[in-house]
């Protein structure tokens, strides 16, 4: 085991893993404010447009992200459309992403019972206030567990951005396997370091489901 190999690489595998957390914690973000966007669309807008945003989500999530990153970076200027590798990264993250969280928003809405917002509707409370005070608490305590779920999908999708040659950390890695012919060692830690990042993830997810329901049990326990 050739480890020492690792203080000449050292620094360019950190400035990988920075890119790597840059392009999944942009692109989760940004493909979950979409989503949610999405979502209260398709809830709430007029029949063309669910009709749209529904053929969005069907054929983003019936093609696979590697495609929509190629077309994204290599097909986009042909529309005037040129983004860096790291740009276009983040992008198709969010493009990606959008649809899933759209998907894991719908399904939040349906759980929330609808006698609760018939009830609501029926004392005139106005709708973005139902949606902010009785929809959104009770959904995000349903939702935190397959949010979760995806984003740490998400983090391991971030090692398919070097075929456009985002300096992330599995292009650093490839990088540093290839002048050395060493390629062991250099895997092992790029395993160790997407199993770190899974599970602190994990974790945090952990810990927000558990603060978000803890007002649940005070209620089931005063009851």
């Amino acid at each position: 085991m050739e480890f020492d190999l690792f203080i000449q690489y050292g620094p360019a595998l950190l400035k990988g893993f920075g890119v790597t957390l840059l392009c999944w914690i942009v692109g989760s973000f940004g493909g979950a404010l979409l989503g949610f966007v999405i979502a209260c669309l398709m809830r709430w807008s007029a029949a063309p447009v669910r009709w749209i945003l529904s053929a969005y989500v069907e054929l983003i999530r019936g093609t696979p992200f590697m495609i929509q990153l190629f077309l994204l970076y290599y097909g986009g200027p042909y529309l005037g459309l040129v983004l860096s590798p790291v740009q276009a990264g983040i992008v198709s993250f969010v493009v990606y992403g959008s649809p899933y969280f759209a998907e894991i928003f719908r399904s939040g809405f349906q759980a929330i019972p609808k006698g609760q917002i018939e009830a609501a509707r029926a004392i005139g409370i106005r709708e973005f206030t139902i949606l902010r005070r009785i929809m959104l608490p009770q959904m995000l305590v349903l939702i935190t567990a397959p949010l979760t779920n995806f984003v740490i999908i998400l983090s391991k999708e971030t090692a398919i951005l070097s075929v456009v040659t985002v300096p992330e950390l599995l292009f650093e890695t490839q990088t540093m396997a290839a002048e050395t012919f060493t390629y062991v060692e250099p895997f092992l830690v790029l395993s160790l370091f997407y199993w770190l990042l899974v599970v602190v993830t994990a974790e945090l997810g952990r810990r927000i489901e558990i603060r978000s329901t803890r007002h649940l049990k005070r209620t089931a326990s005063s009851t």
